[in-house]
């Protein structure tokens, strides 16, 4: 096994629209070093209060870290992400975030301090310098060379990121009676969302995690949410057969939800029955509402899941598993608006895959408009693929069947709902990266989006242990 020093971070800053109008935004970033003191990875950033709820980037960071005495550290990066929402004045969507950031390191693998930074939508009209607060947890990323896939190793280690299952969600939100839209409507429907959770044990029965999921029905499209997780959960006669509480805090908006400045929380009760070792369900009733604004709701679920590990305070002897993150850039062609026109709009995205069996992965993948007149236009996507062996130059084929949502931007998805079929050739540059480039299509359910997608991904392949 091997180990790259890595680090989450999280921090809340006020940034100043046009006229003056203040936005705080909390961003979250998982960043594995890559060089010495060269830290790159995924980051988000959200709105939490003010007036654009629904607002959310998503994109890359490139940092650099300096230690400059036994506890004080210096850090500048960048961030480059694609996204919107809120009716923010954004363009096509493009956020640039330079930062300069002092933290003070604390026992327990934990860091705070203070970040300089500017906000900049070059092809919108956002521009703002501010100061906010920074929280860092120190980690260390397990994992093992492609090469070991398939081996066996006794550890009580997690490996990746480090969460022990992964479950899909699709539900509907039920408005409370008098609850209305931003356009005064009330809801005569329910609102269809799908989405995902990865979820770490902490004990046997309290959990942390983190759950994310879009509209797919109800004239929400374009709504999405993201929160943090708190829960616990009990056997009932048997290990096989669970009732647990979840709480979940974090930030939703979009579709027309009046969420306020975006602020979320749900409180959840639910049972779930183990199907097989690794495989679960479960059904789940809650609330959920919008603290700073007036949508509130209960909530029903049934979700699907994978165990993916045992937890850290097991030592078992675990198989090395297939996975792969990928660094996307799409293109759609003639992409159809609400407004009748048809343009082409440009993605940077996220794509994360685990092996199943043989050739058989699960995918799970987040792509944001930065180009093209879309800002706003997000896409969530889960499903399937097959990847052929490789050739002894390197070469393979794969085809990915996904499904899920996609919002925002003027893009006409009419419910939210959308499907994609994507083949494509990759070739490995060496033993730790490959290039992929894809030719499918994606079609919105009820919606006119019905385009082309050209796809270039960088991919990183490694293994990690698991069941």
């Amino acid at each position: 096994m091997k180990t790259r020093t890595s680090y989450f971070r999280i921090g809340i800053e006020s940034i100043d629209l046009p006229g003056k109008e203040p936005m705080s935004m909390v961003g979250g970033s998982y960043l594995l070093q890559v060089a010495p003191e060269i830290y790159a990875g995924p980051a988000a950033y959200g709105a939490l209060t003010g007036k654009r709820g629904g607002f959310f980037t998503g994109g890359g960071e490139l940092a650099w870290r300096k230690p400059l005495l036994t506890n004080l550290v210096l850090e500048t990066g960048m961030y480059v992400g694609g996204g919107g929402g809120g009716t923010a004045l954004v363009g096509g969507g493009l956020m640039l975030r330079p930062h300069v950031d002092l933290n003070w390191k604390f026992a327990n693998k934990l860091s705070a301090g203070v970040s300089a930074s500017q906000v900049r939508f070059p092809n919108g009209h956002i521009k703002s310098n501010q100061l906010g607060l920074t929280l860092a947890f120190d980690d260390e990323f397990v994992y093992a060379a492609p090469q070991a896939i398939g081996r066996l190793v006794n550890t009580n280690r997690r490996g990746g990121v480090g969460f022990d299952r992964i479950t899909l969600v699709a539900g509907s939100y039920r408005p409370d009676s008098g609850v209305r839209d931003l356009a005064g409507n009330t809801y005569a429907n329910t609102i269809g969302y799908t989405g995902f959770r990865m979820e770490q044990q902490l004990d046997r029965h309290w959990f942390w995690g983190i759950e994310s999921g879009a509209a797919t029905k109800g004239g929400a499209d374009g709504y999405a949410e993201i929160l943090g997780v708190l829960g616990a959960e009990y056997p009932v006669a048997s290990e096989r057969l669970k009732l647990g509480a979840r709480l979940a805090l974090g930030m939703g908006g979009g579709g027309k939800l009046s969420v306020g400045g975006g602020a979320l929380a749900k409180a959840g009760l639910y049972a779930k029955a183990q199907l097989s070792e690794d495989i679960y369900v479960a059904l789940e009733g809650g609330l959920v509402q919008a603290p700073n604004g007036g949508f509130k709701a209960r909530y029903g679920t049934v979700q699907l899941g994978m165990d993916l590990d045992y937890p850290s305070f097991q030592t078992a002897q675990r198989t090395i598993r297939g996975t792969e993150w990928s660094a996307s850039a799409q293109h759609y062609l003639g992409a159809a608006r609400y407004n009748g026109s048809r343009r082409s709009l440009d993605t940077m995205g996220l794509k994360i895959d685990r092996a199943i069996s043989g050739p058989a992965y699960f995918s799970a993948q987040a792509h944001s408009a930065y180009a093209g007149e879309a800002g706003g236009f997000s896409v969530g996507l889960i499903g399937l693929g097959l990847r052929s062996a490789r050739t002894s130059s390197g070469l393979s084929a794969g085809l990915e069947v996904l499904a899920g949502a996609a919002g925002g931007g003027g893009v006409s998805t009419q419910g939210g709902a959308v499907a994609q079929l994507m083949p494509y050739a990759s070739l490995d540059l060496n033993q730790a990266a490959s290039v992929k480039l894809g030719l499918g299509r994606v079609r919105s359910i009820k919606g006119a989006l019905n385009s082309t997608v050209l796809d270039m991904s960088l991919s990183f392949p490694f293994g990690v242990p698991g069941k």
